[in-house]
């Protein structure tokens, strides 16, 4: 399935479906596609939306979780989203989304997080990737998946591009130790919409110990844990974790949002 990109007021997304909102949210290494077996499986029920994260290309003095959540807020204005929906973030997507539902707490009805950031992570394998070093690039980008046969040469051949731009690589440094030094732990207890965390229990970059931990900050969350499976659940797992959000989904089902 190849995703339909759409652009308006300077942004890029992916809208697809009709009915409640779902806004999906990817990580720093990132990418429209990495939802694509959610926008499938979802789209004959859901309006599902995945702006693109100007990660590579935005302000270099705006680069940062902060930053990142005020794109979010002005892409949910200038499309003009339901006053409430759901949210789903992987990774950096789930640290931003996590931060967008603190300050809007009005706005968001649900949330789903895989693998999120903002308690601890190990970004790109303890390190900052390497220019020119193809093979390293490789291996950091294999860490991110239990079986690395799932990171596709394409997927490879975009990380090593990106890490040969000294742009790209000063806001990806710039928004990971932003990343590193937002540390949520002491606000989560004021998230009080049900939270699903669907988590790799292979995962190496936040692992099972900060799934438990979220678990126990967030009053109203419930943990799901995938075998053989690493950091991007929605990538190596569809179907669980499509199986899982669909459940949630039924289990915590909200009136219609209205429009804005």
């Amino acid at each position: 399935m190849e995703l339909r990109r759409q652009h308006q007021q300077g942004y890029e997304f992916v809208d697809e479906g009709h009915g409640p909102v779902l806004l999906l949210l990817h990580g720093l290494f990132g990418a429209l596609s990495n939802w694509v077996d959610v926008v499938r499986e979802f789209t004959p029920d859901y309006r599902v939306v995945i702006p693109l994260l100007p990660i590579y290309d935005m302000p270099l003095t705006q680069a940062s979780v902060p930053g990142l959540v005020s794109y979010v807020e002005g892409f949910v204005k200038a499309l003009e989203l339901p006053s409430s929906f759901t949210v789903l973030g992987n990774s950096l997507g789930g640290h931003i989304a996590l931060v967008y539902t603190l300050n809007n707490a009005n706005r968001v009805n649900r949330l789903v997080l895989t693998g999120s950031s903002g308690l601890f992570e190990d970004s790109m394998g303890g390190s900052f990737p390497k220019r020119g070093n193809y093979a390293y690039v490789e291996e950091r980008v294999g860490f991110t998946f239990y079986n690395p046969a799932v990171a596709t040469r394409e997927l490879v051949d975009e990380v090593f591009e990106v890490t040969n731009s000294n742009s790209k690589c000063l806001r990806i440094i710039a928004i990971a130790r932003s990343a590193q030094r937002h540390n949520l732990s002491k606000e989560l207890a004021k998230i009080d919409v049900p939270v699903l965390l669907v988590w790799g229990l292979n995962d190496t970059i936040t692992p099972p110990p900060v799934a438990h931990e979220f678990a126990r900050l967030l009053p109203r969350a419930e943990l799901r844990f995938l075998d053989h499976c690493c950091h991007a659940p929605m990538m190596e797992r569809p179907a669980s974790f499509n199986a899982h959000l669909r459940r949630f989904l039924r289990s915590t089902k909200t009136a219609p949002a209205l429009a804005v």
